[in-house]
């Protein structure tokens, strides 16, 4: 297939639009099913390129869960823990495999973010994924290859229109790339820089302990921002980003972003969250949405009379402010990373107030001594990687 022809571009009005080769070769693409359209394969391709250097990066099985051609969350196939299970909405006998593991941990770091998501995974997809994938509300999917029966699982999703993408992956893009803007043509070579633990070795805070899950966090975090739309910082934890901010004029915002979406996340690890009792039959986006509800500022929506009934089978009690400052403030061992240099050490500050332990981020700014210093200051180690990770 040299071409592939969309309904239309990244608006209905945008017409004639397609996908082809400029150099007139084959598309390293097969559509086993239904018809992506023009922003569908931008997550695609973007979200194929972060799982496949994340695997190629930690030897371990990655996934990624992409909305609007930025990752709500990247994750290693890592096992999931009984609480994961719990609040990812897996069954505890369901037997799952490492890809499965990656994709639900890339899910789960922002389910509302990931609402009708582009999933992809770097290896096989099999029947444990699909699925996993058969009960999400989902755009679609990309993957080096599917089992026979992961695609008859997958062909029976959205009354057999979801789409399916098989991708070669021993393609390799062009070195040099071009897109248009307004008519004029802009080229640049392709971001081929390999993120790896040899770019961690540069540790300018006093604290130098920097554990093996701490680097994989960290090329988590980096490879994750690589395809996130900058500004942008991620938050991740075992192998898990808990929070991307992106697309942020402002770098502090980007952190202030990701850390709220990182403390959403372990919000729903709260006992109290735990113990929430849902009506039978409840959708996961239903339960998603009351739970963020019920853990925000506006609780008091979900939990009016005449309306907790519609979710809960007991009327909650309330989370106070109290608590949930107080469960927040157990959070730790978190990784930070930045696609851009640390221009102030508020960053730092609103970033440690998350839990986190680590940073990497790539250094150059003339305030870094301020940056240091305050990291320092809570013994935090931070490494700077010299790269900066600009994507637009």
């Amino acid at each position: 297939m040299k071409e592939f022809e969309l309904k239309y571009g990244c608006n209905p009005n945008q017409k004639p639009a397609k996908i082809y080769m400029k150099d007139g070769s084959e598309l390293p693409i097969q559509v086993l099913n239904g018809r992506p359209g023009f922003i569908n394969f931008l997550d695609a391709f973007n979200s194929w390129q972060l799982v496949k250097e994340l695997k190629e990066a930690t030897g371990l099985p990655a996934a990624a869960s992409f909305k609007h051609v930025s990752p709500a969350g990247a994750a290693v196939g890592l096992p999931l823990s009984d609480i994961d299970r719990h609040i990812y909405f897996v069954a505890e006998d369901a037997e799952l495999s490492p890809i499965a593991c990656a994709y639900i941990r890339a899910r789960g770091a922002d389910r509302l973010c990931s609402f009708g998501d582009w999933a992809a995974l770097s290896d096989v997809c099999d029947a444990a994924t699909a699925r996993y994938l058969q009960g999400e509300v989902s755009d679609g999917v990309i993957a080096p290859g599917y089992t026979d029966e992961a695609l008859e699982i997958l062909k029976t999703k959205k009354k057999g229109a979801y789409n399916v993408i098989q991708i070669d992956p021993d393609y390799v893009a062009a070195p040099q790339e071009c897109k248009d803007v307004f008519g004029i043509t802009f080229e640049q070579g392709h971001n081929d820089f390999a993120i790896n633990e040899a770019l961690l070795s540069n540790i300018v805070t006093e604290c130098k302990d920097l554990p093996q899950q701490a680097k994989i966090d960290m090329i988590v975090a980096l490879i994750t921002l690589k395809y996130t739309q900058s500004n942008s910082v991620c938050y991740v934890k075992d192998g898990q980003a808990i929070g991307v901010g992106a697309g942020q004029q402002s770098r502090i915002h980007c952190t202030r972003l990701a850390g709220d979406k990182a403390d959403n996340w372990y919000m729903r690890q709260h006992p109290k969250v735990l113990a929430l009792q849902f009506v039978d039959g409840i959708r996961r986006p239903d339960r998603d949405n009351a739970i963020d509800i019920y853990t925000s500022n506006e609780y008091e929506d979900i939990l009016a009379e005449g309306v907790w009934q519609l979710s809960f089978k007991v009327k909650p009690e309330p989370l106070t402010a109290e608590e949930k400052k107080a469960w927040i403030a157990t959070q730790s061992g978190v990784t930070v990373g930045s696609d851009a240099f640390f221009p102030f050490g508020d960053n730092v500050e609103r970033a440690r107030k998350s839990g986190v332990q680590y940073i990497a981020e790539p250094g150059g700014s003339i305030r870094d001594d301020n940056v240091i210093a305050t990291a320092n200051k809570y013994g935090i180690t931070m490494a700077f990687t010299g790269m900066r990770l600009f994507h637009h």
